[in-house]
Order: C-alpha cells, then structure tokens, then sequence
C-alpha cells in the first residue's frame, strides 16, 4: 500500500522554513520506513482532482481510497485511525490518498469524490501545520500496527 500526503496550497504561500515544514519532512520521513509514501501539493483543488482522476485511469490501476481532511469529518483516536489504515491494507487497497483542503474548504464535489472525511479536531489549523499534524499521525499509525513502542505511553 502506498501513502499520499496531499494539500491544496497556492505556491505563493509554500515555504521550506518554518518548524511545521520540517516536522512535516522528519515525519514523512520516518513513515517512509514502514510503506511507500508520497507527498504533493497542488495550487487548487480542481487540480488535485484532475491529478486524481488521471492517476486513477492509468492501466492496472484501482481507484484510490481518499481521505480528506474537513472540520465535519471524524476524530477518530490514533488507534482507530491506525485501524482504519490497517483494514484498508488488509483490504488490499493499493493507494490511500489523504488530503488537506483549500482555506475555504473542500466543495460538494470534492467531498462527494472522497470514500471518508477526516477531522484533526475542531480547531483550525495552519496548512503547515496541519500537513506536520497529518504526517505525524500516519507515522504513529504504521508504528502502531508495526507493535513498535513509539506510540506507548504518548
């Protein structure tokens, strides 16, 4: 199963400086470890989306599982999003696609192409932030069905 760490962010607002950034980088990182990741950053959702369909149509592909992150999506505890990310393996779904939306949120489209909406909780954050946030979760996530300890006692 591959992961894809995605995030809709017009250029003129990415930046590699701030603390979030490399705590986004040091976490993708570390899941790295346990199965293939990706991360992408798209400058609108309408491209996000025309990426999504076009990966979807390549030959021998399946439609890939999309998780998008939106404040009326589920808070799911890390156990139970490690798992959510464990049945999908189990399931045999080859790419699971997780998604930061646009600052005003996902649209109806959107929301309707994705199979599950995520919430980090009921506070907004920064999309830096939010991407290091994603990306720490998913590594804690893999550590967990890995029984490695990282997640013990956190």
């Amino acid at each position: 199963m591959k992961i894809l760490l995605t995030a809709i962010a017009p250029r003129r607002l990415r930046s590699k400086t701030e603390a979030a950034d490399r705590l986004f980088d040091e976490y993708f990182e570390r899941a790295t470890r346990y199965t293939p990741c990706e991360a992408q950053t798209f400058d609108t959702e309408a491209a996000f989306l025309d990426w999504l369909d076009r990966q979807d149509r390549l030959p021998g592909r399946t439609p890939a599982f999309v998780a998008l992150l939106d404040s009326r999506g589920q808070m799911p505890t890390s156990e139970e999003f490690a798992g959510h990310i464990g049945r999908l393996r189990d399931d045999g779904i080859q790419r699971v696609v997780f998604g930061i939306g646009p600052a005003d949120g996902w649209s109806s489209p959107a929301r309707q192409r994705g199979n599950l909406l995520l919430s980090l909780g009921r506070i907004t954050l920064p999309h830096t932030l939010a991407r290091a946030v994603l990306a720490e979760q998913v590594y804690r996530a893999l550590t967990i069905l890995a029984r490695h300890p990282y997640h013990s006692g956190h």
